[in-house]
Protein backbone atom coordinates (compact mmCIF):
# COMPACT_ATOMS: atom_id res chain seq x y z
CA UNK A 1 0.00 0.00 0.00
CA UNK A 2 2.91 2.34 0.71
CA UNK A 3 5.12 1.00 -2.10
CA UNK A 4 7.79 0.43 0.52
CA UNK A 5 10.65 -2.01 1.01
CA UNK A 6 11.17 -4.04 4.18
CA UNK A 7 14.70 -3.46 5.45
CA UNK A 8 14.41 -5.24 8.79
CA UNK A 9 11.98 -7.09 11.04
CA UNK A 10 9.65 -10.08 10.86
CA UNK A 11 7.18 -10.12 7.98
CA UNK A 12 4.62 -11.77 10.27
CA UNK A 13 4.56 -8.76 12.62
CA UNK A 14 1.28 -6.83 12.99
CA UNK A 15 1.12 -3.19 14.03
CA UNK A 16 -1.31 -2.33 16.82
CA UNK A 17 -1.61 1.26 15.61
CA UNK A 18 0.21 4.15 13.96
CA UNK A 19 1.95 7.25 15.30
CA UNK A 20 4.05 10.22 14.19
CA UNK A 21 4.98 11.31 17.74
CA UNK A 22 7.64 9.44 19.68
CA UNK A 23 6.46 11.11 22.89
CA UNK A 24 3.03 9.47 22.79
CA UNK A 25 3.67 6.28 20.83
CA UNK A 26 2.29 3.10 22.38
CA UNK A 27 3.79 -0.41 22.40
CA UNK A 28 3.61 -2.27 19.07
CA UNK A 29 2.65 0.83 17.07
CA UNK A 30 4.36 1.69 13.80
CA UNK A 31 6.21 5.00 13.87
CA UNK A 32 6.26 7.24 10.78
CA UNK A 33 9.45 9.30 10.67
CA UNK A 34 7.86 12.45 9.23
CA UNK A 35 10.24 15.18 8.11
CA UNK A 36 8.84 18.61 8.98
CA UNK A 37 10.17 21.29 11.34
CA UNK A 38 12.03 18.37 12.97
CA UNK A 39 13.23 15.16 11.37
CA UNK A 40 11.35 12.15 12.69
CA UNK A 41 14.34 9.92 11.93
CA UNK A 42 16.08 11.54 14.92
CA UNK A 43 13.44 10.07 17.25
CA UNK A 44 13.36 6.46 16.10
CA UNK A 45 15.46 5.34 19.05
CA UNK A 46 13.00 7.02 21.44
CA UNK A 47 10.13 5.24 19.72
CA UNK A 48 11.96 1.93 20.01
CA UNK A 49 12.60 2.52 23.71
CA UNK A 50 8.85 2.93 24.21
CA UNK A 51 8.09 -0.40 22.54
CA UNK A 52 7.32 0.64 18.97
CA UNK A 53 7.04 -2.27 16.57
CA UNK A 54 9.06 -0.44 13.96
CA UNK A 55 9.34 2.64 11.80
CA UNK A 56 8.57 3.85 8.29
CA UNK A 57 11.65 5.70 7.03
CA UNK A 58 12.78 7.50 3.90
CA UNK A 59 16.46 6.59 4.23
CA UNK A 60 18.41 3.60 5.44
CA UNK A 61 19.25 3.61 9.14
CA UNK A 62 20.69 1.11 11.57
CA UNK A 63 17.88 -0.79 13.32
CA UNK A 64 17.75 -0.06 17.07
CA UNK A 65 17.22 -3.81 17.69
CA UNK A 66 17.47 -6.92 15.56
CA UNK A 67 13.69 -7.39 15.34
CA UNK A 68 12.74 -3.71 14.98
CA UNK A 69 10.76 -3.35 11.75
CA UNK A 70 12.03 -0.87 9.17
CA UNK A 71 10.09 -0.06 6.02
CA UNK A 72 11.76 2.31 3.58
CA UNK A 73 9.59 4.53 1.37
CA UNK A 74 10.32 7.48 -0.88
CA UNK A 75 8.42 9.98 1.30
CA UNK A 76 7.09 9.15 4.77
CA UNK A 77 4.26 11.72 4.66
CA UNK A 78 3.01 10.41 1.32
CA UNK A 79 3.32 6.85 2.62
CA UNK A 80 1.12 7.70 5.62
CA UNK A 81 -1.46 9.32 3.36
CA UNK A 82 -1.38 6.51 0.78
CA UNK A 83 -1.82 3.87 3.48
CA UNK A 84 -4.80 5.74 4.95
CA UNK A 85 -6.35 6.13 1.50
CA UNK A 86 -6.07 2.40 0.82
CA UNK A 87 -7.56 1.55 4.21
CA UNK A 88 -10.48 3.84 3.47
CA UNK A 89 -11.03 2.28 0.03
CA UNK A 90 -10.99 -1.22 1.51
CA UNK A 91 -13.74 -0.55 4.06
CA UNK A 92 -17.49 -0.23 3.65
CA UNK A 93 -17.65 2.72 6.04
CA UNK A 94 -19.44 5.89 4.93
CA UNK A 95 -17.30 9.00 5.35
CA UNK A 96 -18.56 12.46 6.24
CA UNK A 97 -16.03 15.20 5.49
CA UNK A 98 -16.54 18.63 7.06
CA UNK A 99 -14.76 21.84 6.11
CA UNK A 100 -15.44 25.57 6.26
CA UNK A 101 -14.01 28.77 7.68
CA UNK A 102 -15.68 28.39 11.08
CA UNK A 103 -17.74 25.86 12.98
CA UNK A 104 -16.00 22.73 11.65
CA UNK A 105 -15.27 21.23 15.05
CA UNK A 106 -18.70 22.00 16.51
CA UNK A 107 -20.45 20.65 13.42
CA UNK A 108 -18.29 17.52 13.59
CA UNK A 109 -19.12 16.98 17.26
CA UNK A 110 -22.85 17.60 16.75
CA UNK A 111 -23.00 15.31 13.69
CA UNK A 112 -21.11 12.51 15.45
CA UNK A 113 -23.41 12.79 18.47
CA UNK A 114 -26.57 12.61 16.36
CA UNK A 115 -25.30 9.72 14.24
CA UNK A 116 -24.09 7.76 17.28
CA UNK A 117 -27.72 7.32 18.25
CA UNK A 118 -28.04 4.76 15.46
CA UNK A 119 -24.58 4.07 13.98
CA UNK A 120 -21.12 3.08 15.22
CA UNK A 121 -19.12 6.24 14.54
CA UNK A 122 -15.44 7.07 14.28
CA UNK A 123 -14.90 10.80 14.88
CA UNK A 124 -11.92 13.09 14.40
CA UNK A 125 -10.28 14.05 17.68
CA UNK A 126 -8.72 17.30 18.82
CA UNK A 127 -6.65 18.90 16.09
CA UNK A 128 -6.34 15.78 13.93
CA UNK A 129 -7.81 17.59 10.94
CA UNK A 130 -4.87 18.31 8.61
CA UNK A 131 -2.56 16.47 6.20
CA UNK A 132 -1.28 14.37 9.10
CA UNK A 133 -4.32 14.16 11.35
CA UNK A 134 -6.89 12.98 8.80
CA UNK A 135 -4.77 9.98 7.72
CA UNK A 136 -4.10 9.06 11.36
CA UNK A 137 -7.85 9.07 12.09
CA UNK A 138 -8.60 6.95 9.01
CA UNK A 139 -6.00 4.44 10.18
CA UNK A 140 -8.14 3.88 13.28
CA UNK A 141 -10.97 2.46 11.16
CA UNK A 142 -11.96 -1.11 11.95
CA UNK A 143 -14.72 -3.50 10.93
CA UNK A 144 -17.02 -2.26 13.71
CA UNK A 145 -17.30 1.27 12.31
CA UNK A 146 -20.18 2.24 10.05
CA UNK A 147 -19.53 5.97 9.67
CA UNK A 148 -16.45 8.19 9.99
CA UNK A 149 -16.96 11.91 10.67
CA UNK A 150 -13.84 13.79 9.66
CA UNK A 151 -12.93 17.44 10.06
CA UNK A 152 -10.75 18.88 7.27
CA UNK A 153 -8.76 22.06 7.85
CA UNK A 154 -6.29 23.92 5.67
CA UNK A 155 -3.94 26.88 5.55
CA UNK A 156 -3.32 26.91 1.81
CA UNK A 157 -4.74 25.98 -1.57
CA UNK A 158 -4.65 22.30 -2.53
CA UNK A 159 -4.67 20.93 1.02
CA UNK A 160 -8.39 20.14 1.19
CA UNK A 161 -8.21 18.53 -2.29
CA UNK A 162 -5.52 16.15 -1.06
CA UNK A 163 -7.50 15.27 2.09
CA UNK A 164 -10.65 14.73 0.07
CA UNK A 165 -8.89 12.37 -2.34
CA UNK A 166 -7.60 10.37 0.64
CA UNK A 167 -10.91 10.22 2.52
CA UNK A 168 -13.30 10.08 -0.47
CA UNK A 169 -16.30 11.51 1.42
CA UNK A 170 -19.75 10.09 0.78
CA UNK A 171 -21.06 13.33 2.28
CA UNK A 172 -19.16 16.63 2.05
CA UNK A 173 -20.17 19.50 4.34
CA UNK A 174 -19.15 23.14 3.82
CA UNK A 175 -20.17 25.18 6.85
CA UNK A 176 -19.38 28.68 5.53
CA UNK A 177 -16.76 30.87 3.87
CA UNK A 178 -15.49 33.74 6.02
CA UNK A 179 -12.48 36.09 5.84
CA UNK A 180 -10.13 33.93 7.90
CA UNK A 181 -6.62 32.82 6.90
CA UNK A 182 -6.38 35.94 4.73
CA UNK A 183 -2.74 36.00 5.71
CA UNK A 184 -2.32 33.02 3.37
CA UNK A 185 -4.84 33.99 0.65
CA UNK A 186 -5.21 37.07 -1.50
CA UNK A 187 -9.01 37.23 -1.29
CA UNK A 188 -12.06 35.60 0.23
CA UNK A 189 -12.83 34.20 -3.24
CA UNK A 190 -9.58 32.21 -3.04
CA UNK A 191 -10.68 30.89 0.36
CA UNK A 192 -13.97 29.78 -1.19
CA UNK A 193 -12.11 27.97 -3.96
CA UNK A 194 -9.94 26.18 -1.39
CA UNK A 195 -12.95 25.06 0.65
CA UNK A 196 -14.74 23.87 -2.49
CA UNK A 197 -11.90 21.40 -3.09
CA UNK A 198 -13.66 18.98 -0.74
CA UNK A 199 -16.18 18.31 -3.54
CA UNK A 200 -13.46 17.14 -5.94
CA UNK A 201 -12.59 13.99 -3.99
CA UNK A 202 -16.15 12.92 -3.17
CA UNK A 203 -17.37 9.51 -4.13
CA UNK A 204 -19.38 9.39 -7.34
CA UNK A 205 -22.94 10.41 -6.51
CA UNK A 206 -21.97 11.67 -3.07
CA UNK A 207 -24.14 14.22 -1.26
CA UNK A 208 -23.04 17.82 -0.76
CA UNK A 209 -24.35 19.49 2.41
CA UNK A 210 -24.09 23.24 1.83
CA UNK A 211 -24.89 26.39 3.80
CA UNK A 212 -27.84 27.89 1.96
CA UNK A 213 -27.44 31.20 3.82
CA UNK A 214 -23.88 31.79 2.55
CA UNK A 215 -23.84 33.14 -1.02
CA UNK A 216 -20.31 31.87 -1.69
CA UNK A 217 -21.25 28.37 -0.55
CA UNK A 218 -24.54 28.46 -2.44
CA UNK A 219 -22.69 28.98 -5.74
CA UNK A 220 -20.80 25.73 -5.14
CA UNK A 221 -23.85 23.76 -6.21
CA UNK A 222 -22.50 24.26 -9.74
CA UNK A 223 -19.54 22.00 -8.89
CA UNK A 224 -21.55 19.18 -7.33
CA UNK A 225 -22.06 15.88 -9.14
CA UNK A 226 -24.74 14.40 -6.90
CA UNK A 227 -27.56 15.39 -4.53
CA UNK A 228 -27.39 18.67 -2.60
CA UNK A 229 -28.92 19.32 0.82
CA UNK A 230 -29.01 22.94 1.91
CA UNK A 231 -29.19 23.97 5.55
CA UNK A 232 -29.84 27.37 7.13
CA UNK A 233 -32.58 29.90 7.74
CA UNK A 234 -33.47 30.74 4.15
CA UNK A 235 -36.70 29.56 2.52
CA UNK A 236 -34.71 27.54 -0.02
CA UNK A 237 -33.04 25.38 2.63
CA UNK A 238 -34.02 21.72 2.95
CA UNK A 239 -33.05 21.66 6.64
CA UNK A 240 -34.30 24.95 8.01
CA UNK A 241 -34.89 26.68 11.35
CA UNK A 242 -37.74 29.15 11.88
CA UNK A 243 -39.46 30.88 14.84
CA UNK A 244 -36.12 31.25 16.66
CA UNK A 245 -36.20 32.72 20.13
CA UNK A 246 -34.13 32.55 23.32
CA UNK A 247 -35.30 30.44 26.25
CA UNK A 248 -35.24 31.22 29.95
CA UNK A 249 -32.69 28.41 30.37
CA UNK A 250 -30.11 30.29 28.26
CA UNK A 251 -30.76 28.27 25.14
CA UNK A 252 -32.57 28.55 21.81
CA UNK A 253 -36.01 27.32 20.87
CA UNK A 254 -36.99 26.98 17.23
CA UNK A 255 -38.91 24.93 14.71
CA UNK A 256 -36.88 22.74 12.38
CA UNK A 257 -37.90 21.55 8.94
CA UNK A 258 -36.53 18.02 8.58
CA UNK A 259 -37.60 16.49 5.31
CA UNK A 260 -41.40 16.51 5.23
CA UNK A 261 -41.61 17.19 8.98
CA UNK A 262 -41.52 20.43 10.94
CA UNK A 263 -40.94 20.05 14.65
CA UNK A 264 -40.22 22.28 17.66
CA UNK A 265 -36.97 21.76 19.51
CA UNK A 266 -35.02 23.36 22.35
CA UNK A 267 -31.23 23.60 22.12
CA UNK A 268 -28.79 24.13 25.03
CA UNK A 269 -26.72 26.99 23.59
CA UNK A 270 -27.22 30.67 22.85
CA UNK A 271 -24.90 31.29 19.88
CA UNK A 272 -26.84 31.62 16.64
CA UNK A 273 -23.73 30.33 14.85
CA UNK A 274 -24.17 27.07 16.73
CA UNK A 275 -27.70 26.84 15.40
CA UNK A 276 -26.17 26.80 11.91
CA UNK A 277 -23.78 24.04 13.01
CA UNK A 278 -26.72 22.07 14.42
CA UNK A 279 -28.65 22.40 11.16
CA UNK A 280 -25.59 21.19 9.22
CA UNK A 281 -25.39 18.16 11.52
CA UNK A 282 -29.11 17.54 11.00
CA UNK A 283 -28.56 17.65 7.23
CA UNK A 284 -25.87 14.98 7.57
CA UNK A 285 -28.23 12.85 9.61
CA UNK A 286 -31.01 13.34 7.08
CA UNK A 287 -28.70 12.32 4.23
CA UNK A 288 -27.93 9.09 6.10
CA UNK A 289 -31.55 8.28 6.90
CA UNK A 290 -31.48 9.25 10.57
CA UNK A 291 -34.95 9.46 12.07
CA UNK A 292 -36.14 12.75 13.57
CA UNK A 293 -36.73 10.96 16.90
CA UNK A 294 -32.97 10.40 17.17
CA UNK A 295 -32.32 14.09 16.54
CA UNK A 296 -34.90 15.16 19.12
CA UNK A 297 -33.53 12.76 21.72
CA UNK A 298 -29.89 13.79 21.26
CA UNK A 299 -30.29 17.56 20.80
CA UNK A 300 -30.57 18.45 24.53
CA UNK A 301 -27.05 17.08 25.08
CA UNK A 302 -25.36 19.13 22.33
CA UNK A 303 -23.54 21.57 24.58
CA UNK A 304 -20.70 23.75 23.25
CA UNK A 305 -17.28 22.13 23.39
CA UNK A 306 -14.76 23.26 26.04
CA UNK A 307 -13.23 26.70 25.27
CA UNK A 308 -15.68 27.15 22.35
CA UNK A 309 -18.55 29.04 23.92
CA UNK A 310 -19.16 26.84 26.95
CA UNK A 311 -21.10 28.67 29.64
CA UNK A 312 -20.35 28.39 33.37
CA UNK A 313 -22.45 29.73 36.26
CA UNK A 314 -19.95 30.64 38.97
CA UNK A 315 -20.21 31.66 42.60
CA UNK A 316 -22.03 34.93 43.13
CA UNK A 317 -24.19 34.42 40.07
CA UNK A 318 -21.40 35.29 37.64
CA UNK A 319 -21.87 33.84 34.15
CA UNK A 320 -18.64 33.04 32.30
CA UNK A 321 -18.64 32.21 28.58
CA UNK A 322 -15.34 30.52 27.73
CA UNK A 323 -14.71 31.06 24.02
CA UNK A 324 -10.94 31.29 24.35
CA UNK A 325 -10.02 28.64 21.77
CA UNK A 326 -10.11 30.87 18.70
CA UNK A 327 -11.68 33.91 17.10
CA UNK A 328 -12.54 35.40 13.73
CA UNK A 329 -14.72 38.35 12.70
CA UNK A 330 -17.89 36.36 11.99
CA UNK A 331 -17.62 34.22 15.12
CA UNK A 332 -16.95 37.24 17.33
CA UNK A 333 -19.90 39.09 15.83
CA UNK A 334 -22.15 36.10 16.55
CA UNK A 335 -20.91 35.86 20.14
CA UNK A 336 -21.40 39.55 20.90
CA UNK A 337 -24.88 39.62 19.42
CA UNK A 338 -26.05 36.26 20.81
CA UNK A 339 -25.04 37.09 24.39
CA UNK A 340 -26.28 40.67 24.35
CA UNK A 341 -29.84 39.67 25.24
CA UNK A 342 -28.91 37.75 28.40
CA UNK A 343 -29.86 39.57 31.59
CA UNK A 344 -26.91 40.48 33.80
CA UNK A 345 -25.81 43.20 36.21
CA UNK A 346 -23.00 44.06 33.75
CA UNK A 347 -21.90 42.56 30.47
CA UNK A 348 -18.09 42.40 30.15
CA UNK A 349 -16.32 41.43 26.92
CA UNK A 350 -12.67 40.37 27.24
CA UNK A 351 -11.49 40.23 23.64
CA UNK A 352 -8.10 39.26 22.23
CA UNK A 353 -6.43 39.65 18.87
CA UNK A 354 -7.97 37.91 15.85
CA UNK A 355 -4.97 36.55 13.97
CA UNK A 356 -4.26 35.56 10.34
CA UNK A 357 -6.53 38.27 8.87
CA UNK A 358 -3.92 39.76 6.58
CA UNK A 359 -4.09 43.35 5.32
CA UNK A 360 -7.67 43.89 6.56
CA UNK A 361 -6.90 42.99 10.19
CA UNK A 362 -7.23 46.54 11.51
CA UNK A 363 -10.59 47.07 9.78
CA UNK A 364 -12.02 43.83 11.17
CA UNK A 365 -10.98 44.77 14.70
CA UNK A 366 -12.46 48.26 14.39
CA UNK A 367 -15.74 46.74 13.20
CA UNK A 368 -15.78 44.39 16.18
CA UNK A 369 -15.51 47.43 18.47
CA UNK A 370 -18.52 48.99 16.75
CA UNK A 371 -20.47 45.76 17.27
CA UNK A 372 -19.58 45.66 20.98
CA UNK A 373 -20.91 49.18 21.35
CA UNK A 374 -24.03 48.62 19.25
CA UNK A 375 -24.99 45.50 21.22
CA UNK A 376 -24.75 47.18 24.61
CA UNK A 377 -21.69 45.69 26.30
CA UNK A 378 -20.97 47.62 29.49
CA UNK A 379 -17.23 47.05 29.84
CA UNK A 380 -14.67 46.17 27.19
CA UNK A 381 -11.24 44.70 27.97
CA UNK A 382 -8.89 44.12 25.04
CA UNK A 383 -5.78 41.95 24.99
CA UNK A 384 -3.07 42.26 22.34
CA UNK A 385 -1.87 44.94 19.92
CA UNK A 386 -4.52 44.26 17.27
CA UNK A 387 -7.30 44.20 19.86
CA UNK A 388 -6.50 47.83 20.70
CA UNK A 389 -8.33 48.60 17.47
CA UNK A 390 -11.43 46.93 18.96
CA UNK A 391 -11.15 49.51 21.74
CA UNK A 392 -10.80 52.33 19.21
CA UNK A 393 -13.81 51.10 17.26
CA UNK A 394 -15.87 50.92 20.45
CA UNK A 395 -14.92 54.49 21.37
CA UNK A 396 -15.89 55.65 17.88
CA UNK A 397 -19.27 53.95 18.33
CA UNK A 398 -19.97 55.54 21.69
CA UNK A 399 -18.54 53.47 24.56
CA UNK A 400 -16.94 55.92 27.02
CA UNK A 401 -13.17 55.61 27.41
CA UNK A 402 -13.52 54.97 31.15
CA UNK A 403 -15.34 51.70 30.35
CA UNK A 404 -12.49 50.33 28.23
CA UNK A 405 -9.20 48.78 29.33
CA UNK A 406 -6.45 47.57 27.00
CA UNK A 407 -3.52 45.26 27.75
CA UNK A 408 -0.67 44.03 25.58
CA UNK A 409 -0.67 40.44 26.84
CA UNK A 410 -2.87 38.03 28.78
CA UNK A 411 -0.32 38.13 31.60
CA UNK A 412 -0.77 41.91 31.90
CA UNK A 413 -4.55 41.53 31.97
CA UNK A 414 -4.49 38.78 34.59
CA UNK A 415 -3.10 41.15 37.23
CA UNK A 416 -5.99 43.60 36.87
CA UNK A 417 -9.06 41.58 35.95
CA UNK A 418 -9.87 40.03 39.36
CA UNK A 419 -10.34 43.47 40.94
CA UNK A 420 -12.75 44.51 38.17
CA UNK A 421 -15.22 41.64 38.46
CA UNK A 422 -18.44 41.73 40.50
CA UNK A 423 -21.19 39.29 41.32
CA UNK A 424 -23.80 38.65 38.61
CA UNK A 425 -21.54 39.81 35.78
CA UNK A 426 -21.81 38.17 32.37
CA UNK A 427 -18.27 37.73 31.05
CA UNK A 428 -17.32 36.74 27.50
CA UNK A 429 -13.69 35.73 26.90
CA UNK A 430 -12.82 35.33 23.22
CA UNK A 431 -9.63 35.59 21.15
CA UNK A 432 -7.27 33.68 18.88
CA UNK A 433 -5.24 30.86 20.39
CA UNK A 434 -1.99 32.78 20.08
CA UNK A 435 -3.22 35.33 22.65
CA UNK A 436 -3.55 32.61 25.34
CA UNK A 437 -6.76 33.86 26.91
CA UNK A 438 -7.33 30.47 28.52
CA UNK A 439 -5.12 31.70 31.37
CA UNK A 440 -7.66 34.47 32.03
CA UNK A 441 -10.42 31.87 32.21
CA UNK A 442 -8.62 30.16 35.07
CA UNK A 443 -8.09 33.48 36.85
CA UNK A 444 -11.81 34.27 36.65
CA UNK A 445 -12.79 30.82 37.90
CA UNK A 446 -10.46 31.16 40.89
CA UNK A 447 -11.67 34.70 41.61
CA UNK A 448 -15.31 33.62 41.78
CA UNK A 449 -14.73 30.14 43.15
Amino acid sequence: MMKGKVLNGRLSSTAAGYSIDSRTIQPDELFFAIIAARDGHDFIQTAANKGALGAVVSRKITPPTSDFALIQVHNTLHALQDLAGEVRRNTAVQVVGITGSAGKTTTRAFAAALLSHRFRVLESEGNLNNHLGVPLILLRLNVSHQIAVLEMAMSGAGEIARLSRIAQPDIAVITNVYPVHLEFFQSIEEIAEAKMEILDGMKEGGTAVLNGDDPRVETMTQRTRGPVIRFGLSDSCDIRATHIRPTQKQGIQCRVRYGDREESIELPFVYTSYLSNFLAACAVGYALGLEWSAVAETAPSLHPLPNRGRMYILQGGTTLVDDSYNSNPAALDSALRSLAGIAAARKIAILGDMLELGADAVRFHLEAGHTAADTGWDLLITVGPLARHIALGAIEAGIPKNRILSFETAEDAERHIPAILKDKDLILVKGSRGVRLETIIEIIKRRTG
